[in-house]
């Protein structure tokens, strides 16, 4: 079923539509949740509120774009919004105290599989983790990133790049056998 009649049927109470929506886009929206939160029960209670708010919403949805970036959107200022309640993301660091760490190669990058990965950006601190998400995986600026998160655009610039170096530290103790991934 295509986007337009799914969020028609949706909104003319069809339970089968709705079952269909969110069996369509759950897993991908369960993924952005696992990649904000830390623990699966997090990642489950934002995923649980972000689907609540598609469904609370879903008539003002205007078929700007994609069903998927849209929903997308909400999962993540969903997460936002709850790391906000939990705790204080990013304390207001200088962009110029962000020091640059070694390169990693390409091979090195290649030869880990998704899960590693997906265990290494876990394991960032919030703040990197939740910049690092936002801006390299979700597309969002650094302006947009700040006035999401209430911080300055240079905090955004420096936890992305802070969690660049912290990438690169780990993937780096991983390649000699001294990390745990």
């Amino acid at each position: 079923m295509e986007d337009l009649k799914l969020v028609q049927e949706c909104l003319n109470g069809n339970s089968r539509a709705q079952k269909t929506l969110f069996d369509k886009f759950a897993p991908r929206m369960m993924a952005v949740c696992f990649r904000y939160m830390r623990g699966k029960d997090n990642a489950e209670d934002a995923f649980q509120l972000g689907m609540i708010k598609v469904f609370a919403k879903l008539a003002e949805f205007k078929f700007e774009g994609p069903l998927e970036g849209w929903i997308r959107r909400i999962m993540v200022n969903t997460c936002l919004d709850q790391l906000r309640k939990n705790q204080r993301l990013i304390s207001d660091v200088g962009f110029e105290e962000v020091a640059f760490k070694m390169e990693v190669s390409e091979a090195v990058l290649s030869s880990m599989n998704t899960e590693a990965l997906m265990a290494l950006i876990q394991s960032m601190p919030t703040g990197y983790r939740v910049v690092f998400n936002m801006f390299a995986i979700e597309g969002f600026s650094h302006q947009e990133i700040a006035q999401k998160m209430g911080v300055s655009e240079s905090t955004s610039k420096s936890q992305y790049l802070r969690a660049r170096a912290y990438l690169r530290q780990r993937i780096e103790e991983n390649k000699h056998g001294r990390g745990q991934v």
